[in-house]
């Protein structure tokens, strides 16, 4: 069953855990006067998570639908929620409406530029482009600007079924996470390290955010620029041209 959580200021973490592969998928609702959800899942969570937001704000009410990148646990449910929505739009980066939203969507994407803005009433989000990071070359991430709030998608992965929230240090778990993928043959690409990747984690950083929204595993609340620096080491020790493949008893 779907879990809900209030993180912030009008933000609320609507989860699934899936224990045949140990993983949480959530989403976030932006409860406002344009509400906004960030991530749609998959289709096949669609009718549970319509039911679970129903509990926060009526969906047909959703105003703005944004993700990452294009990928099924990001944006799969897609046409489900504009359907059920009908006066929301998906808002994304140009290069994601060009390469994927106004072929695969039943409405066309609005574009959000470098730092451009998207008010949804008492909150404003900050889109900045992540190019494969976390993956993808239509990546991106939203930073909520009053409350500091940055909704990094897949940054800060960690497996297992896990609280809401946390102040305590994720980055244990995060490291855990990553070199377990490094030793599956199916997962081992799962996230690129390039040479920009340590630069765009220390851009995000230099938001300073309070909260990290994780699509898998808990938010952080916290010293959020502190977190995203030390990620980017482990990234390089983990998945850099040097580090050592990961082998994983069985």
């Amino acid at each position: 069953m779907p879990r809900i959580a209030e993180v912030g200021p009008d933000l609320y973490r609507i989860s699934e855990y899936l224990p045949h592969i140990d993983l949480e998928f959530a989403l976030f609702v932006v409860k406002d006067e344009e509400p906004l959800l960030f991530h749609t899942l998959m289709r096949s969570l669609f009718p549970t998570m319509r039911e679970a937001v129903a509990k926060v704000i009526d969906p047909a009410k959703l105003r703005w639908i944004s993700f990452s990148h294009f990928e099924a646990d990001e944006c799969g449910a897609l046409n489900e929620w504009l359907t059920v929505a009908p006066h929301a739009q998906p808002v994304v980066s140009p290069l994601s409406v060009l390469l994927n939203v106004n072929d695969f969507a039943i409405r066309e994407g609005r574009q959000l530029t470098k730092d451009e803005s998207l008010s949804t009433g008492k909150h404003r989000f900050r889109y900045i482009p992540t190019p494969h990071l976390p993956h993808g070359w239509d990546a991106g991430v939203m930073f909520e600007e009053t409350q500091r709030t940055l909704l990094c998608s897949d940054l800060l992965h960690q497996s297992g079924d896990l609280e809401p929230v946390t102040e305590s240090d994720v980055l244990g778990r995060v490291r855990d996470t990553l070199v377990s993928y490094q030793g599956s043959e199916l997962l081992a690409d799962y996230m690129p390290y390039t040479a920009r990747t340590g630069r765009l984690l220390n851009g995000l950083a230099e938001l300073q955010p309070a909260t990290l929204a994780t699509m898998h595993g808990s938010v952080y609340r916290g010293d959020g620029a502190r977190v995203l620096r030390e990620v980017a080491g482990i990234m390089k020790d983990v998945l850099g041209e040097e580090a050592q493949p990961a082998r994983v008893s069985a």
